[in-house]
């Protein structure tokens, strides 16, 4: 029941009194069934009048909806996620493996020029924005599908992205371009905890690469994970910096020591394969796709429970952290030679093992459109004492056992070609363990 009082008199009360007229002209049985005058006072010069509305029905009024529960909203503990990983070592669950299906060699940009060596630049002219040679992609794909098998035996889980055609052209206001491939997830997905965050990569050619993990994404969302991207970026001139010297090695390692990269700080940027976990402490280094500005986005983003550090190398060509420095287990770290860490006492002053990998042995006449040879080091952890490792990769081998790991010794040297060792290959989605600091 609504109760209405209207005081009569003086001058509200008057233009109170229109409001009661209006209220009886709409008492008719059509938009109100029962009003009635109940009661009358005076007092003083004022009449307050009550009028008690038992029921009001408006025909145009529809009868409101139930409440229905949120399908998305799930009242589940951190237990029940299937994403969880904080460090690069602990015991493996469940992971992504990439796909060499659909891959379409990089049309030959700025930014691919940059991140390339000259002796491969005759390849990206005569390929570039077609598939790659036929031989790779077959031997590619067997290798990558037995790599799976030896990981399903493991007792991992494995998960696959979407097979896409990505020589299809796609076009913003900013750029058109074809695809590359969703052959290395390191690249494109960083898992911290239970949050995926999905990387704004730099290469125009990878724009649109997250339509082959989208259904992952999303399936790991609808159990408990935490999803996130990095601001989508415009890919415009403006990121770019087309004076970039490309002409030697020697002048890139001087412009890398200035700080100077192809990439500008027009916006945020970066390949998730430019961080490196290691518990509450995450490494990046600013690289020719990871700008600053995403490094100080991701920062943000992890938020206190997190200490990001940007670590710098004596590197030519920095693209991608984990073939030049790499966690593997509590209290040791892989340390490329060739490329000195310039903040590497701060490892040793915590009492860290720094281990530096031999040379690799790939022969020289093998091609690697898209890295260098120091894949060799470029593993994957199954937990602090078992690596997969490169099968042709000797030496290496012998310096994980030295260190008492045992080796899972698996051959993808044509992988190696798509520019990707067994890190770079896959993105694992749980291991055991919880977040701890251990620096």
């Amino acid at each position: 029941m609504l109760r209405i009082r209207i005081f009569l008199g003086g001058c509200r009360g008057r233009e109170i009194s229109k409001l009661c007229a209006l209220a009886r002209a709409c008492s008719s049985p059509r938009l109100v069934s029962n009003i009635s005058n109940t009661n009358v006072n005076i007092k003083g010069s004022a009449i307050e009048t009550e009028y008690k509305i038992e029921e009001a029905t408006l025909e145009w009024s529809a009868q409101a909806p139930p409440s229905k529960p949120n399908p998305f909203h799930l009242d589940l503990s951190p237990k029940d996620c299937p994403v969880s990983s904080y460090n690069e070592w602990d015991p493996l669950k469940e992971v992504i493996v990439g796909r060499v299906e659909g891959a379409c060699v990089p049309e030959f940009t700025i930014e691919v020029k940059a991140n390339s060596y000259e002796k491969n630049w005759p390849f990206f002219k005569e390929y570039g924005g077609k598939p790659f040679p036929k031989e790779f992609m077959k031997k590619g794909k067997e290798e990558i599908e037995e790599f799976c098998r030896v990981l399903t035996a493991e007792g991992v889980t494995v998960r696959r992205p979407e097979i896409l055609d990505f020589s299809e052209v796609y076009k913003t206001p900013d750029f058109s371009s074809r695809g590359l491939y969703a052959a290395m997830p390191r690249d494109y997905l960083l898992v911290v905890g239970n949050q995926l965050i999905e990387a704004p990569m730099a290469w125009r050619s990878r724009y649109m690469e997250h339509r082959a993990y989208r259904p992952l994404i999303k399936e790991y969302f609808l159990k408990g994970a935490k999803w996130c991207a990095g601001p989508k970026p415009l890919l415009s001139n403006e990121l770019y910096d087309y004076d970039y010297p490309i002409q030697n090695v020697a002048q890139r390692h001087e412009l890398a020591f200035e700080g100077k990269f192809v990439t500008t700080e027009f916006e945020p940027t970066f390949d998730a394969a430019d961080f490196i976990r290691c518990g509450r402490d995450i490494f990046a280094q600013r690289s020719q796709v990871t700008n600053y500005f995403g490094i100080e986005w991701m920062r943000r983003q992890l938020g206190s429970d997190y200490n990001l550090h940007i670590l710098t190398f004596k590197d030519p060509n920095p693209m991608h952290i984990d073939a030049t420095f790499n966690t593997i287990a509590p209290g040791i770290v892989l340390a490329n030679p060739d490329r000195p860490c310039g903040q590497i006492e701060l490892f040793k002053k915590a009492g860290w093992k720094v281990v530096h990998p031999p040379k690799p042995v790939i022969s020289d006449s093998h091609p690697l459109w898209l890295s260098s040879k120091w894949l060799s080091m470029n593993v994957l952890m199954l937990s602090p004492t078992r690596v997969v490792v490169e099968k042709d990769e000797i030496p290496i081998q012998k310096m994980f056992e030295s260190l008492g790991i045992e080796c899972i010794k698996v051959n993808i040297r044509h992988a190696n070609s798509f520019g990707g060792g067994f890190h770079c290959w896959t993105t694992d989605v749980r291991r055991e363990g919880t977040l701890q600091s251990y620096l």
